[in-house]
């Protein structure tokens, strides 16, 4: 079945299709949040804390302390969970691990950093059965136009233009959210809640709309950033306008007690034009969408002014480009005019508007002519798959793609070019992926490329991440997830501080390293084998303590959870030899 006759099949079952990066259906079930709809295109198709998230009130030490709640300031000095002082302590040569056909240098003494809690999300997460995962998020097509104040939503072009009541929670304000975000924040998920910033949602549950505007006077309601007077307990639902500031004082009301709530711009914007052509038939420019950021951050600042506000949501590399062809582009990058757009506000309003630059990224890399974002299995795709993960980093990874062959560009090197364009125009924006996958979830290469994902993620120091799921099968990438957050079954995690970690050889095998800031005897290491072959590595610690032991668990194509392993002793001071199975991610946790 073709991914647009998927789509439509299983929209009502499942709440919408994977989107712009997506050509299968988003695959939740029932037992999971309900997809909330991408648009159903198959590829970017190239150039052609609120006190909501943030009140001290909802913080603990499985979020962030108080301390970190403007974005700017949250790093391993002021992060619950900082970087442990080595002190006086000196830090121990490593003794020889031997010959390797890869070899891991480890140090606690460079590279330094709290990793985010938030970088291990998933926007389907079954919240019976999380995997680890700690964050979530309410977004998608589905948001775009969500009225607050009926629970009414429209599916765009997802399935018919359609304003109904899909999303559920019946007709109390804000009924889909509250379900939501109330099961996320039981299971110890942060969520980040979509704020429409569109300028029109639905205004009745009525069935189809037309998808060329002609409606929008009669079946929707115009949305605007503020109310500019007093708060209701209740919403007006006679006034003729839903206000989003509102709606934010509503979920601060409602959804803080619960737990940590981010604020999100909407989604993918630069897409409005097709899958929203019902409220915004023009596509969106440069000037519309800075002024709609601004203006609706502001509104959203005003009510939580210690939230963490993420945007401009871009759905792919093009539109991060140009704003995917935007008609006043006029030969500028698009993330550089955002940046500067905002930090202009910033210096107009007095303080921070935007906390961090939130992107979707679904791989356009390529192996044997198929896009890996599939479920594809074939000897070329899964090669490229496993490897696809370095194009968020590697300067010295050119993957194959439209993406690096229309432009001379090179290797991508996204996380890198995004931060280098932040410090550029407007210094101290945090990072965030808020939709990305690397498909085969249901193989065990899905499952190695998640797990180097999330190994980078916390690496190169992002604030928020959450996986969309473009299939029905997940179970490497659900055991992805648990090699960092319970690979022992008893809730064994990866650290909350990155330290370095480096590989020889890295096109065959990645590692990524961690210490706790409370319990500094520990350190646990993650290795990924992107090889079709057993590979040994050598590895040697730099680290002010010496350890005697280590737990060893593995993820292989054998099966979709983490299994343990022979312990290993060391020998050596901190150095010792293992061996790596074909395809596989190991977890080794290394102890006193």
């Amino acid at each position: 079945m073709t991914g647009a006759r998927l789509c439509l099949a299983l929209t009502l079952a499942l709440g919408g299709c994977g989107g712009s990066g997506a050509s299968e259906d988003a695959g939740s079930d029932a037992a999971t949040f309900p997809d909330a709809g991408r648009d159903a295109s198959p590829s970017d198709t190239g150039p052609a804390m609120d006190g909501a998230t943030m009140d001290a009130t909802t913080m603990d030490a499985t979020t962030m302390d108080a301390t970190t709640m403007d974005a700017t300031t949250m790093d391993a000095t002021t992060m619950d969970g900082a970087a442990p002082d080595a002190g006086p302590e000196p830090f121990l040569p490593p003794g020889d691990p031997g010959a390797g056909d890869v070899r891991f240098d480890i140090s606690s003494a460079r590279g330094v950093h709290a990793i985010s809690p938030w970088i291990y999300g998933d926007n389907q997460v079954d919240v019976g059965n999380t995997h680890g995962v700690t964050a979530t998020r309410l977004g998608g097509n589905r948001w775009t136009a969500y009225n607050w104040e009926t629970n009414a939503s429209n599916a765009g072009s997802d399935y018919l233009y359609q304003n109904d009541t899909y999303l559920g929670g019946g007709a109390e304000p804000g009924g889909a959210v509250r379900q939501r975000v109330e099961q996320a924040h039981a299971a110890g998920l942060a969520t980040l809640v979509t704020v429409p910033i569109a300028g029109y949602v639905a205004a009745d549950t009525s069935g189809p709309t037309d998808s060329g505007g002609a409606d929008l006077a009669t079946r929707f309601l115009p949305s605007q950033p503020a109310k500019g007077a007093a708060f209701a307990a209740s919403p007006n639902l006679s006034d003729g306008v839903v206000y989003q500031d509102e709606f934010v004082d509503w979920a601060r009301r409602t959804l803080l007690p619960t737990g940590t709530v981010l604020w999100s711009l909407d989604n993918e914007p630069d897409l409005w034009s097709s899958t929203h052509s019902e409220i915004h038939p023009a596509a969106v420019t440069y000037a519309e969408l800075a002024d709609r950021s601004v203006r609706y951050a502001t509104a959203i600042k005003a009510v939580v002014p210690v939230g963490l506000v993420l945007g401009p949501v871009n759905y792919g590399w093009a539109g991060m480009v140009n704003l995917q062809g935007a008609p006043d582009a006029m030969g500028r990058d698009f993330i550089a005019s955002w940046l500067d757009a905002m930090h202009a506000a910033e210096t107009t309003a007095g303080h921070r508007l935007i906390d961090a630059l939130d992107l979707h990224w679904y791989s356009e890399a390529t192996g044997g002519g198929a896009r890996i974002t599939d479920e594809g299995t074939g000897a070329a795709e899964t090669a490229a798959r496993v490897q696809a993960p370095r194009s968020l980093w590697d300067p010295d990874y050119v993957e194959s793609s439209w993406i690096t062959d229309c432009c001379g560009l090179g290797a991508i090197r996204l996380i890198p070019r995004m931060k280098e364009t932040i410090a550029a125009h407007y210094p101290g924006t945090r990072l965030s992926l808020s939709e990305y996958s690397y498909g085969g979830s249901g193989d065990i290469s899905g499952g190695v490329a998640e797990a180097d994902a999330l190994g980078v993620f916390g690496r190169e120091d992002l604030l928020f991440a959450t996986w969309w799921q473009m299939a029905s099968e997940r179970q490497f990438v659900d055991a992805a997830f648990e090699m960092y957050r319970d690979f022992d079954g008893a809730g064994a995690t990866f650290g909350d501080t990155s330290i370095e970690a480096t590989s020889s050889d890295v096109p065959t095998a990645s590692v990524y390293a961690s210490v706790d800031a409370g319990s500094p005897g520990r350190m646990v290491l993650v290795a990924i084998n992107r090889a079709t072959t057993a590979k040994h590595a050598a590895i040697a610690i730099e680290y002010t303590r010496a350890f005697t032991h280590a737990r060893v668990f593995r993820l292989t194509s054998a099966t979709a959870h983490p299994v343990a392993d022979t312990d290993v002793t060391l020998a050596e001071t901190n150095a010792f030899g293992l061996d790596l199975p074909p395809r596989s991610v190991t977890t080794i946790e290394l102890l006193p």
